[in-house]
């Protein structure tokens, strides 16, 4: 017994040291690392989807770079979200056929067909990463991707403008919507939405207060959003009246809250701490996921569910699917890839996709659309030092 109680300090001494990596060392910091601010780095010298935040780190100016990186108190949110994927090791089988795997790579999100399971997570301000196209490179390299675009409430293009692109493109889009609790200003929020194209409404539940962000403070880079907002259930079957769009509930974060999500007859709930960027301390969506998973399973078959948080890497896709969730957000990696414009978004889009099919290959896994919880090691929470 004493031999471990002495031993205690210098455990919690190695764990708080550990070094927090925003991107992983992969070699892009070798090669420009010499290239001056405000240049970008070759479209074609990114590799991963980490290097698009390395490359608008050095692009843009600290308060616009700020905007989109910062989260929440000490940021422990932000860095769980990026490092808890790596604590569940993946269980490849092998001496399976995979060769089909690509083919199930499309997925349907409230029954509209894409051509993967990620999409683009409704994120503010484009023009503070590319003033001259704005969301207009999200949406149109959604498009050229065949991938769902949500519309942040907080664009730069006006859902009117947003729905003109789509409309070109015969692209399926969300529209995400920050209530005013002014029963007239938000009915006409929805009418908007709908009249301009939009296929279903986002509504981000787990912003009820303004986020404590430390980092944005400095620059002032605050939260879109101020004050206390009424969130209900309530209010959400008030909602239900205004419109026959389907309203998605995004920033559920227990199993709890999943379920009286069922109960009260969502359409579909989205997992999301919001980037981390709300309350520090709140969980991954994979951690509530599993959570779903290990307290009420039932939940995945009785409504669509979707997560978003941390996903940089194929695998974690894979992670997410495992659990049953339908499909997949990014919200800051492809604001930065946004940098570049529709090119870059387009770019990611690539990235990704060959990630998960070959991912998924070299884990023994043939169907997307039917991965067993047992492809990954949910027992073992493994803590990198």
């Amino acid at each position: 017994m004493r031999s471990t109680l002495l031993a205690l300090p210098f455990i919690g001494s190695a764990l708080a040291a550990r070094p927090f990596v925003n991107e992983p060392a992969t070699g892009i910091e070798e090669l420009f690392d010499s290239l001056p601010a405000g240049n970008l780095v070759p479209l074609n010298q990114i590799v991963a989807l980490h290097d698009f935040d390395y490359a608008a780190r050095k692009f843009l100016i600290p308060a616009n770079y700020t905007y989109y990186r910062n989260g929440a108190g000490g940021e422990w949110s932000y860095r769980n979200n990026l490092e808890v994927f790596q604590r569940y090791r993946l269980r490849p089988r092998v001496m399976l056929d995979v060769t089909g795997v690509e083919a199930t790579l499309p997925t349907t999100i409230l029954g509209y067909n894409f051509s993967a399971p990620f999409f683009i997570c409704p994120a503010s301000r484009a023009a503070n990463g590319n003033p001259t196209e704005v969301e207009r490179g999200l949406v149109e390299g959604a498009a050229a991707g065949g991938i769902l675009y949500n519309q942040a409430g907080y664009s730069d293009l006006s859902v009117e403008e947003v729905g003109e692109i789509a409309a070109k493109n015969n692209q399926t889009f969300f529209r995400q919507i920050y209530l005013t609790g002014n029963d007239t200003t938000d009915k006409t929020a929805f009418n908007r939405a709908k009249a301009a194209g939009a296929k279903a409404i986002i509504w981000t539940v787990d912003s009820a207060a303004d986020g404590v962000r430390h980092r944005a403070a400095r620059y002032s880079m605050g939260s879109a959003n101020g004050g206390f907002s009424l969130q209900t259930w309530g209010e959400y079957k008030k909602y239900k009246t205004w419109t026959d769009l389907p309203i998605v509930l995004k920033g559920i974060q227990t199993v709890e809250d999943a379920q009286e999500a069922v109960a009260n007859g969502a359409d579909a709930i989205w997992l999301s701490n919001h980037g981390g960027r709300q309350v520090d301390g709140s969980p991954s969506s994979l951690e509530v996921a599993l959570e779903i998973h290990q307290e009420a399973p039932e939940v995945f078959k009785q409504i669509e569910v979707y997560a978003d948080g941390g996903v940089r890497y194929g695998s974690d896709v894979l992670k997410l699917l495992a659990l049953g969730v339908r499909a997949v957000g990014l919200g800051r990696p492809f604001m930065y890839a946004n940098v570049y414009g529709t090119e870059g978004v387009k770019h990611l889009i690539k990235l990704l996709k060959n990630e998960i099919i070959n991912d998924a290959g070299n884990a023994g896994i043939a169907d997307l659309h039917n991965i067993s919880p047992r492809a990954i090691n949910w027992n073992v929470n493994h803590w990198y030092s």
